[in-house]
């Protein structure tokens, strides 16, 4: 499930307002559902999974689904909506790292794209489980997987992201202790090894800075495609890099590596550390 509340609204975008290009389009906002900091789960859906028909799902996939969907939090309202973060900062204030067309075209198309279809994969799983429809189920999994892992890696994205006037890697505090701890190089180190690792994706994918509950360590490590990094390792995130071409080929071609090197200069180190304290208690 997605580990956050993204956003309750919908967004009307309104472009006659100023130049797309220097400031993010300013919208009007349509509130349709609060959501919790769960995955919500309808009534209709929650009753149907506490009544799936054991006839049609084998018994270790009946009990799976009607434990999952039967301690997830009621919404309201007809169903979950997933939508679409607000930015806390504009198209261009990225620039020159990422320009404001790479930041428009990746926020504003790519991750919606994500959010529209995992929208629909949900409502599909609703009516298969409703049915008890147990191919169904199975077959959802890829789709909620590529693009619920969108929406998730590219929120957490955002939030990575800062003006670099505001990016300051921190002289004290628990993430340089565990950085140090990790990488006896500190900082520098530390980004020379996720960043190798991210260049060296194959396709597309992520490079990422997580946290090992059970070791009490951070770590570096890579994911394909758009596979959730606590989903797929254990791993709590911390830090990721897209490297998905779309997210740099406007601005960099495919020279990933030059990409790469100027995201260090806009990485918000105070939001990075905030969940890294919030993971540290997980232990």
């Amino acid at each position: 499930s997605l580990s956050r509340a993204i956003t309750t609204t919908y967004h009307i975008i309104n472009n006659n307002t100023q130049s797309q290009h220097h400031r993010r389009p300013s919208t009007n906002k349509i509130t349709i559902i609060t959501m919790s900091a769960k995955q919500i789960i309808t009534p209709a859906l929650r009753a149907a999974s506490i009544h799936v028909r054991s006839s049609n799902l084998s018994p270790a996939l009946s009990k799976s689904a009607a434990a999952h969907l039967s301690t997830a939090p009621a919404g309201g309202g007809g169903g979950v909506v997933h939508t679409l973060p607000d930015l806390r900062y504009d198209y261009a204030a990225l620039e020159p790292s990422v320009s404001a067309e790479t930041m428009e075209i990746h926020h504003s198309k790519h991750h919606n794209t994500y959010v529209t279809n995992l929208n629909v994969a949900m409502e599909k799983l609703d009516a298969a489980v409703s049915k008890g429809d147990a191919g169904s189920i199975i077959g959802l999994q890829g789709a909620l997987k590529f693009n619920g892992g969108g929406h998730l890696n590219h929120t957490l994205f955002w939030e990575n992201l800062c003006p670099a006037g505001e990016s300051a890697v921190p002289s004290g505090g628990a993430l340089k202790d565990a950085v140090e701890a990790r990488w006896k190089g500190g900082f520098e180190e530390m980004k020379k090894e996720v960043g190798a690792m991210s260049v060296g994706v194959q396709g597309s994918g992520w490079g990422w800075l997580g946290f090992n509950v059970k070791t009490g360590r951070i770590e570096a490590t890579t994911c394909p495609n758009q596979d959730p990094l606590q989903a797929t390792t254990g791993l709590v995130p911390l830090l990721g890099i897209d490297v998905w071409e779309h997210a740099y080929y406007v601005d960099y071609r495919n020279v990933r590596p030059n990409y790469v090197n100027a995201i260090w200069d806009i990485i918000n180190w105070k939001t990075v550390e905030e969940r890294l304290v919030a993971a540290q208690q997980q232990k």
